[in-house]
């Protein structure tokens, strides 16, 4: 069993459009609504690859009722969401047909008590006992302390749990001097952690700072992975057009599949890749194009050096 974290969950509502123009009315051709969010995301494609996944993290309102409900139809996944007396929060993608452009409006989420996150730190530490592996992903709701991710990368490396932090700011700067197992930080949020602008460099320097392997999303060049065992360089066949909401939480299924797996490193991040092309490919976050996937997972080609620890 899986482990997702979501603080910040939330209902994801993609809209198409032929055409996204600045202050024109627009006729929408399609609408669809799914649970987001990066961990429940992370956790839908997880169970997609035939892994049992548990998700918590924070649920209220309508729109909680909603995506709990959505939830309840996904095979493979148990919700154990904590109630909060907020709403979550709502995510809108706006996807322009004509150039495969996406524009994002990301509501900011519940204001969480203090009384409501003591409650989903017990509800989290009873919940490591039954997992082989944790994903804390993903923004922080109001009232949440920003030192959180470091209080629960803690809390999983005491019960002996690997766990794998997505998040960035501030909340990641204090997650990875709490040294979770895995980091994966985009190309910017590595720069602002590090203050490098160049990848290798940066992800030397955040496993110094504590990350045990820090595996940076590079975009359409793919991933570069800094770890105990070496350094590889991931990248996909070719350049994929569509919707790139997800591809990172495909990313992190990648990698925390491959971890509980124990594949080896290259064989991880070919897996992690092509999830994230075949991401693209999908109408929505939190779902792959199946076909595409295993089509692209034996063309990823990773360079790198196991010496080069």
């Amino acid at each position: 069993m899986i482990l997702t974290v979501t603080l910040n969950a939330a209902l994801d509502i993609t809209y198409r459009v032929r055409e996204l123009r600045p202050h024109g009315t627009h006729r929408v051709s399609e609408v669809t609504e799914r649970p987001g969010g990066k961990g429940l995301n992370v956790a839908r494609v997880l169970a997609a690859l035939g892994h049992e996944v548990t998700v918590t993290g924070f649920m209220g309102g309508a729109t909680g009722r909603v995506v709990q409900e959505q939830l309840a139809g996904t095979p493979g996944v148990l919700d154990a969401l904590v109630p909060v007396s907020g709403a979550t929060r709502r995510t809108t993608a706006v996807v322009d047909e004509l150039t495969g452009d996406t524009t994002q409006l990301n509501e900011p989420g519940p204001t969480v008590t203090s009384a409501e996150w003591s409650a989903f730190q017990e509800a989290y530490g009873s919940l490591l006992g039954r997992v082989s592996a944790v994903a804390l992903c993903g923004s922080l709701p109001p009232g949440v302390p920003v030192g959180a991710y470091a209080g629960l990368v803690r809390t999983a490396r005491a019960a002996g749990v690997p766990v794998l932090l997505d998040t960035s700011g501030e909340p990641l700067r204090r997650g990875v001097a709490a040294r979770p197992d895995i980091v994966k930080p985009n190309a910017d949020e590595l720069a602002e952690l590090t203050g490098s602008h160049d990848p290798l460099r940066a992800t030397q320097d955040a496993r110094r700072r504590g990350a045990r392997t820090v595996v940076a999303s590079l975009g359409a060049r793919g991933l570069l992975a800094a770890t105990p065992e070496g350094t590889w360089h991931a990248t996909p066949p070719a350049r994929v057009h569509g919707n790139p909401t997800g591809a990172g939480d495909s990313a992190v299924a990648g990698l925390l599949s491959g971890l509980v797996e124990r594949l080896p490193w290259p064989t991880r991040l070919a897996r992690a890749v092509a999830l994230s092309a075949a991401t693209v490919l999908a109408p929505t976050a939190g779902e792959f194009d199946r076909a595409a996937y295993e089509e692209l997972l034996g063309r990823v080609a990773v360079t790198g050096d196991a010496s080069a620890a």
